[in-house]
């Protein structure tokens, strides 16, 4: 079972910048604000500016899926015919992440929080 898409993440190259713009955008001001990671909490949603994403191949927001057992959901995926992009790793205090690519190209993300 999944909780639905909890999360988008924005690869970014000027962290400031796509702050400023984020800020704009949402009218908000982030949650986090780290150098490694910008978070705005908005409508039950996180949106994250990962200024990282591009050296790890990020081409444009990947949402993640909030799941229960990360492993075995990425499994079912590569199953189905996905392509790890990211294999499953912590991000910081337990929270873990991971993505394929399906068929058509598109990255999907999975998250699963301790």
């Amino acid at each position: 079972m999944s909780d639905g898409m909890t999360t988008i993440l924005y690869p970014v190259t000027d962290l400031d910048a796509a702050k400023a713009t984020f800020r704009a955008l949402l009218g908000v001001e982030p949650a986090q604000d780290t150098p490694y990671y910008v978070g705005f909490e908005v409508g039950g949603q996180t949106i994250g500016l990962d200024p990282g994403g591009h050296q790890r191949g990020m081409r444009g927001g990947v949402g993640y899926v909030e799941v229960d057992d990360i492993a075995g959901r990425l499994q079912a995926l590569l199953a189905a015919g996905a392509e790890t992009v990211e294999d499953v790793h912590d991000v910081g205090g337990g929270k873990l992440i991971a993505s394929v690519r399906d068929a058509d190209g598109n990255v999907l993300g999975l998250m699963q929080t301790p």
